[in-house]
């Protein structure tokens, strides 16, 4: 058992609630464990200069933590600007084009904000499996203004964390294991099983193929049922298959 009486391949309690923000195309709430983020998606007319005349359309994010969503304050300046800042938003945002046929989007952009509420690890994967919902809710948006026939979505997308201690696999890392875990992954999948990306490190101990393996399947469990999660909301439209 764990500091918070979960198995080893157990994931934290998930909510996500849609419609918390009135005025953006697509919002949620999304909370696993004590992490909490916003997520909005709004619809944005044009696409970036590199892309005008293309016919494609774009996905981007934006990542930020409120000054007291960690245990001491963070300055906004601080917490926008940093570099962990930037590469969480850049994560985010190629984690959500994976989903998206972007070329049947059109020439428009849509901006995922997600912004951490309250942060005990896990920020940035609770952010993509988030802001997928949120990005799904604007896409219905779209489509039910008549933007077009059929929703530019491919797949679902979600993301987890895994991490090693003591040769055992842990699920979904809160603060405390994600700093005691000599090896930190994090892995954003698709519902068919299909990898998007994966950022794992090792600190003090070097991890075996097995491991590797044995943290994959571990992975692939927790996201099945962040899959699910996610169809909760979506399935009106969007059903998991």
């Amino acid at each position: 058992m764990r500091l918070d009486n979960r198995q080893l391949n157990e994931i934290r309690s998930v909510s996500i609630r849609p419609e918390v923000i009135r005025h953006a195309e697509g919002s949620v709430e999304i909370s696993m464990g004590h992490t909490r983020v916003i997520c909005t998606a709004s619809v944005e007319p044009g696409v970036p200069k590199w892309l005008s005349g293309t016919g494609s359309g774009w996905i981007t994010a934006e990542y930020g933590m409120l000054p007291r969503s960690t245990h001491t304050r963070i300055s906004r300046d601080k917490a926008m600007n940093s570099g962990r800042t930037q590469e969480i938003s850049r994560l985010i945002g190629r984690s959500l084009r994976a989903a998206v046929d972007l070329r049947a989007l059109g020439e428009r952009q849509i901006t995922v904000d997600c912004d951490v509420v309250q942060a005990d690890g896990g920020t940035r994967t609770a952010s993509i499996t988030g802001g997928f919902v949120a990005l799904g809710l604007a896409l219905n948006f779209l489509k039910n203004q008549g933007a077009f026939a059929a929703l530019p979505l491919k797949n679902y997308v979600a993301a987890i964390s895994v991490g090693m201690l003591n040769d055992k696999v842990l699920l979904d890392l809160n603060y405390e294991e994600d700093a005691a875990c000599t090896t930190d992954m994090n892995f954003v999948l698709t519902n068919h099983e299909q990898f998007v990306e994966l950022q794992g490190t090792a600190e003090g101990h070097t991890f075996s193929k097995s491991q590797m393996d044995a943290m994959t399947d571990s992975a692939m469990h927790g996201c099945r049922q962040l899959f699910a999660k996610q169809a909760e909301i979506l399935k009106g439209f969007y059903p998991l298959k």
